[in-house]
This record gives structure tokens, C-alpha cells and sequence, in this order.
């Protein structure tokens, strides 16, 4: 196995580590909220998140230059206005659709790759964009109806499948310390701007939702952020689009083992479905992989 390959199967096992732990914050989150505004518990999390980075990696913020430091700030915005309108959506909808509506980023992704860098799909990509796509409908949707909340939960899934391509093209492994910092801040600002209109952000009301929301911060917050960047320097946006749809997987699995869901023969269909398709674009043979650049090399000055 060559150095490259060893650091493109490591950034995939470290997107599959993160995105089990946001699978394990729904029952948290669904806890918390039931307590405090959404904007409220979104802008206390990521605003501890973006203290922390940057105490932590304010120097590698320093270092960056003004270019990545503007796209740092787009990202930031992305993200946190998908964080937003997915909140105001699932308010409105149930969370299973909104599960699914918010796992459209994993056909988002590819259609932005291929109408804004002009980046060319194999076969193979289609195909698991499909898979994961039917299995994350039988994970999560029990009726369907489309409505504000179906329409504000898609916007944000176009978000994010902005930000994957952005970050995918824009992140540098040296350099995601500093752009991971950046984009917590500018998430903070917008989730807290967004509590404005009612005085404020509120604080968590008592301790277990005080450890929900440091866990969230840091943890599912800080740590999934500067991973994310991190690996996403290393893997094209498509593939990590489709290794993260295992989200609901590892939420649906948390879910069964606390407790709170039971195990059915759609939650094991729409997991296989899921994880086939990261296979496929994990693991399918690269037969002409000697003639492509690898991922570090194919970002492009936007």
C-alpha cells in the first residue's frame, strides 16, 4: 500500500469515526432542545466550540493567509446557515424526513462537483449516490409530504453539499487547524445573531444539559470540524459526501442500543443500502487510478 493510499484510508476511517459521533448526539440533541430555543442551543455550542479552537490553534489562524481566510469565512457561512435552516425545518417536519431530506446532500454533492469544477463522475459514483440514497429513504421516511419544512430541510441540504465541495477543494492538511477555527467562528456569529431577537442566547438549563452541549461543542462540535477538514484534504468531496451518509446508520444503531428504537427490517435494508455504497467507492477496483492525479493535487484556484 502506497503512502497516499494509507492516508486516503485513514481520512476515511476518520470521517467514519465523526460521523458516528454525530450519530450519537440526535438523542442528546432531541433532549436539549425540548429545553431551550434551537438557536439558543446551537449558538452556546458552537460559540464554546469556536473559544476553544481558537485557544488552541490561534497561531495556525495567524498563519493563514487572507485568501484562505475569506474562504474560510464562506464555509463558516454555509455551514452555519445549513445548521439553521436545517433547526427551522425539522421543527416543522417529522425527524425521520427530515433525516432523509438532509442525507440529499449525498446527490447534491456530486451534481455541484461536476457543474461548478467541471469534475468528471465514474459510473461507479452514480451508482452509490443511488444506493445510499434508496437506502437512506428506508431509514428514515415513513410518509412524505412536501412543505416549508421539506423545502427550508433541502435548502440546507444544498448547503452542505456546498460546503463538502468547498471544503474539498480549498482544504489543505497543513492548514486545517487554522481554517477549521475560522469557519467555528463565523458558525458562532451566525447562530448567535440568530437568537438576537429575543435577547440573547439562553443557557443550558441544568447540569446533564450542560454536559449535552460541552460534548456537542467540543466533541461533535470542535474535534468533527477540524477532522472533517482535515480528511477532506486528502479525499475528493464525493466520496466523503457518501462515507458521511452513514450517519444515520450509526444514529439508528445508537438508537437501538439505548433503547429508545427498535430493530426492524428497514433500519437493516436502508443500513446495508448505505454501507454498499460507501463499498462501492471505497473499495470498487480503481483501474485507472494510474492515470489520475491524486486528491491533493486536483484543487483548483477559485
Amino acid at each position: 500500500m502506497t503512502s497516499l493510499s494509507r492516508t486516503s484510508t485513514l481520512a476515511t476511517f476518520g470521517l467514519l469515526a465523526m460521523t458516528a459521533v454525530w450519530g450519537s448526539t440526535f438523542v442528546l440533541i432531541k433532549d436539549v432542545v425540548g429545553r431551550m430555543p434551537v438557536a439558543d442551543f446551537l449558538a452556546v455550542r458552537f460559540m464554546l466550540a469556536a473559544v476553544v479552537m481558537f485557544a488552541l490553534f490561534h497561531r495556525h489562524v495567524a498563519r493563514l493567509e487572507r485568501k484562505q481566510w475569506l474562504r474560510g469565512v464562506l464555509l463558516g457561512a454555509l455551514y452555519g446557515a445549513g445548521q439553521l435552516l436545517q433547526t427551522s425545518g425539522l421543527a416543522l417536519i417529522s425527524p425521520s424526513v427530515s433525516g432523509f431530506v438532509t442525507g440529499m446532500y449525498v446527490v447534491f454533492t456530486p451534481m455541484l462537483a461536476t457543474l461548478l469544477l467541471r469534475q468528471r463522475m465514474p459510473p461507479v459514483v452514480w451508482v452509490a449516490v443511488g444506493l445510499a440514497t434508496f437506502g437512506l429513504a428506508l431509514l428514515s421516511l415513513n410518509g412524505f409530504s412536501v412543505d416549508t419544512g421539506v423545502w427550508l430541510t433541502l435548502a440546507s441540504a444544498l448547503l452542505y453539499g456546498l460546503h463538502i465541495v468547498g471544503l474539498g477543494q480549498w482544504s489543505r492538511a497543513e492548514e486545517a487547524f487554522g481554517l477549521s477555527a475560522v469557519q467555528m467562528a463565523v458558525i458562532a456569529l451566525l447562530c448567535l445573531l440568530a437568537t438576537i431577537g429575543h435577547g440573547g442566547p439562553m443557557l443550558p438549563p441544568d447540569r446533564d444539559a450542560w454536559i449535552a452541549v460541552l460534548y456537542m461543542a467540543l466533541i461533535a462540535g470542535a474535534g468533527a470540524m477540524l477532522m472533517q477538514t482535515w480528511a477532506q484534504a486528502h479525499l475528493p468531496a464525493t466520496r466523503a459526501a457518501i462515507v458521511m451518509t452513514t450517519e444515520p446508520v450509526f444514529a439508528a444503531g445508537f438508537a437501538v442500543a439505548l433503547g429508545s428504537d427498535v430493530l426492524g427490517w428497514r433500519m437493516l435494508c436502508g443500513g446495508a443500502l448505505v454501507l454498499a455504497a460507501m463499498y462501492l467507492v471505497e473499495l470498487a477496483p480503481r483501474r485507472d487510478s494510474k492515470n489520475r492525479l491524486p486528491a491533493e493535487a486536483v484543487h483548483h484556484e477559485v
